[in-house]
C-alpha cells in the first residue's frame, strides 16, 4: 500500500504539471474565437476564353455592398467601393494572383474592412508592350484615342460580382471570364460628324498606330452653302458632343432654363439657338486624345506622352480644315476649355500665338505651380500637410464643397491613385499631370512629383516642370518679350471663387502677372463667379458664348475678310 500511495501522489503531480503546461500553451498560442474576424485572402484567376495568353497588367479588386450596379462601375475616390491593387507580370490563364493584406488598398487595408456581407469583383487592366522612339520599352494600356477608363476599357477582363463574407471567409476565389467589348462608335448625324485621324508623328513615337478622335458640330445651312467657309471654335474636352448639343428635349424643365450651378442651358436649348435665325454660323470641334496616362494629352509635347502638341497643330487641325470648310487662318481659330481643357486652351494659345485668335479659359488646371492646388511645389516639402506651428501640421485639401467643406485630402487621392496603378499608370489626375509635365525615369515611366504614400516632394521634378514650360504663368513671364504682342486681346479667363479644386488660386496669380506686363501692357479679361461658384460654373450659356466668340472673330478679322458669308 505505501508503494501505491507513492504512485498516486506521483500521478497526481504529473497531472497537475501537464494541466499547467497545457494552460501555458493555450495562453501562448490562443485559438481564434468564433467571433474573431479573419483577414481574407483572394485568389484571382482568369480563363483562357477571357484572354488566351499571359497578361501583364494591373489587377484591381473591388469590394462593395451591392452587386448592382457592378462594383467596377462605381469606382470613385469618394463614395466608391474599397479597392485593392497588385501588378501582374506575365500571369498565365488559371494561374492564381493573390490579393491579401500586403496588397495596397483604399481607403483601408483588407484587414481593416469591417466584417460583414459584401460583393467582390476583379478587373484586370491589360497592358501591351511598346517600344517608344526615345528607346524606352514600357508596358501600358493603349487604344484608338477614344476616352475610356480601365474599368470599362475595351479588351480589359473582369469577373462577375460574387457575394463574400468578410471576417469569416479566409480564402476567396474569383474567376475572371468576361471581356469588355469595344464601345459602340457614334454615328454621324445631320449636325455632328465623327472623324478618326491617325497621327504619323504619334505613331512613329509610340511604335504603333495612335489616333485622335474629332467630333465636329456643323452650322445650320452647311450643306446648302457649299462655297461658304466658317470659323472654328475648338471646344476642347473629353466628350463626343461639342457644347453638349442635343436634338432631344430635356425630360425636366424648359430647354432654356439655366442650371444655377453650371450656368448652362440644356443641350436642346443650345440646339434651338444653333439652328435658329440670326445666329452666327461657326463650326465647333472637340477632340478625344486618350493616352496611357489619362483621358487627355493636354495637347502639348511631353517626354512621357510624345509630341501631342505637334500632332494637334501640324496634323489634326490641318486635316480637319481640309475635310471641312474651315477658315484656315489664325483669326478664325478660337480655343475654349474648362478644367483640363482650360489649361490646354491656354497652353496652345501661349505656345502657338500666331496660330490661334483667342483662348477662352475656364477654371483651368493649375496654371501657376506655386498654386498646384494648395501646394507650392517649389518651396513646400510635403504635398500632404503644411506646418501650422513648430509641432503641428494640417492636412492639405484636394477637393472641397463651395461652402468650404473638405471632400477629399491630397493624401487620400494620392493613395487612391497608388492603388489604381504603379509607375504612374493610375490613369487619374495627379499622375496625369506628372506624365504630361514631368521627366521620364530610367525605367521609362514618369517620375513622380511626390511619393504617393508619404507626400515628400521631389524638387528636381518640380524644377523640370517649370524649366520645360508647363508652369504656364512662368512660361508667359519668361517669353513675354517675344509672345506678348501676339496675345493682346486673346486671353479670356473665368473661374468660380470657390472652385472645388482651388484652381481659382492660380488664375489669380496669372492675373497678377498680366497686370505687371510691359511692352506690351496687356491685362487680359478675367471674370469670377461670385459668391460660392464652383468648378462647373460657366460665365454664360453656350448660346451666349458662341455669340461672344463670333463677335470677337468678326472684330479681329483682317481687312478684306468676308465675315458676312458665315452670318446668314
Amino acid at each position: 500500500m505505501p508503494q501505491a500511495t507513492t504512485l498516486s501522489i506521483a500521478a497526481h503531480h504529473f497531472l497537475r504539471v501537464t494541466r499547467a503546461l497545457i494552460i501555458v500553451a493555450l495562453l501562448a498560442f490562443p485559438k481564434k474565437s468564433q467571433g474573431q474576424a479573419v483577414t481574407p485572402r483572394f485568389e484571382v484567376t482568369f480563363s483562357n476564353t477571357a484572354h488566351a495568353g499571359p497578361i501583364t497588367g494591373r489587377l484591381i479588386l473591388f469590394i462593395a455592398k451591392s452587386a448592382q450596379p457592378e462594383p467596377r462601375l462605381l469606382l470613385a475616390p469618394r463614395g466608391g467601393p474599397a479597392i485593392f491593387g497588385i501588378d501582374l507580370d506575365q500571369l498565365r490563364p488559371d494561374q492564381a494572383a493573390i490579393v491579401d493584406n500586403a496588397s495596397i488598398g483604399f481607403p483601408m487595408s483588407l484587414a481593416e474592412l469591417p466584417p460583414g456581407d459584401y460583393v467582390a469583383q476583379a478587373v484586370i487592366n491589360v497592358y501591351e508592350r511598346v517600344k517608344r522612339a526615345d528607346g524606352k520599352t514600357i508596358w501600358v494600356h493603349l487604344n484608338d484615342g477614344s476616352v475610356e477608363f480601365f474599368n470599362n476599357a475595351a479588351g480589359n477582363v473582369y469577373s462577375e460580382p460574387v457575394p463574400v463574407k468578410i471576417g469569416r471567409d479566409s480564402t476567396i476565389k474569383l474567376m475572371i471570364n468576361r471581356v469588355i467589348p469595344p464601345a459602340t462608335r457614334p454615328q454621324d448625324t445631320e449636325w455632328v460628324k465623327h472623324v478618326q485621324i491617325q497621327s504619323p508623328l504619334l505613331t512613329k513615337w509610340w511604335g504603333r498606330p495612335i489616333s485622335v478622335q474629332a467630333h465636329v458640330l456643323l452650322p445650320k445651312g452647311y450643306a446648302e452653302h457649299p462655297t461658304t467657309y466658317y470659323p472654328a471654335v475648338y471646344t476642347l474636352g473629353h466628350g463626343r458632343t461639342p457644347l453638349s448639343f442635343s436634338t432631344t428635349p430635356p425630360t425636366r424643365g424648359a430647354p432654356n432654363d439655366v442650371n444655377p450651378v453650371t450656368g448652362l442651358e440644356s443641350g436642346y436649348g443650345t440646339y434651338q439657338a444653333w439652328s435658329g435665325d440670326g445666329y452666327p454660323r461657326v463650326i465647333a470641334i472637340t477632340l478625344e486624345q486618350q493616352t496611357p496616362y489619362f483621358p487627355d494629352s493636354y495637347s502639348v509635347n511631353s517626354a512621357n506622352n510624345g509630341p501631342y502638341g505637334d500632332a494637334v497643330t501640324q496634323e489634326i487641325i490641318p486635316a480637319l480644315e481640309k475635310q471641312f470648310r474651315i477658315i484656315a487662318k489664325p483669326y478664325a481659330r478660337h480655343l475654349e476649355g474648362a478644367s483640363t481643357s482650360g489649361w490646354q486652351s491656354l497652353a496652345l494659345q501661349l505656345q502657338h500665338p500666331d496660330m490661334f485668335g483667342g483662348a477662352w479659359i475656364l477654371q483651368p488646371d493649375p496654371i501657376d505651380f506655386t498654386r498646384y492646388g494648395t501646394t507650392n511645389i517649389y518651396s513646400d516639402t510635403n504635398a500632404f500637410v503644411f506646418p501650422t506651428g513648430p509641432f503641428t501640421t494640417a492636412e492639405r485639401i484636394f477637393q472641397r464643397t463651395t461652402d468650404g467643406q473638405t471632400l477629399i485630402t491630397m493624401r487620400a487621392l494620392s493613395r487612391f491613385e497608388a492603388v489604381l496603378g504603379s509607375r504612374g499608370r493610375s490613369g487619374y489626375q495627379l499622375e496625369a499631370w506628372e506624365a504630361i509635365y514631368g521627366p521620364v525615369g530610367d525605367d521609362g515611366y514618369p517620375v513622380p512629383l511626390w511619393d504617393k504614400l508619404t507626400g515628400t516632394i521631389d524638387r528636381n521634378v518640380a524644377t523640370y516642370m517649370r524649366d520645360n514650360g508647363y508652369d504656364l504663368r512662368a512660361y508667359a513671364e519668361k517669353n513675354w518679350p517675344s509672345i506678348g504682342s501676339k496675345l493682346v486681346g486673346k486671353l479670356h479667363f473665368a473661374a468660380g471663387d470657390m472652385d472645388d479644386f482651388f484652381l481659382n488660386l492660380a488664375v489669380y496669380k496669372f492675373e497678377d502677372f498680366l497686370k505687371t506686363t510691359t511692352n506690351p501692357h496687356y491685362e487680359g479679361d478675367f471674370v469670377y463667379g461670385r459668391p460660392m461658384k464652383g468648378h462647373s460654373w460657366h460665365r454664360e450659356t453656350w448660346a451666349a458664348f458662341i455669340r461672344r466668340v463670333a463677335t470677337a472673330i468678326r472684330n479681329s478679322a483682317p481687312a478684306g475678310e468676308d465675315v458676312r458669308a458665315w452670318n446668314y
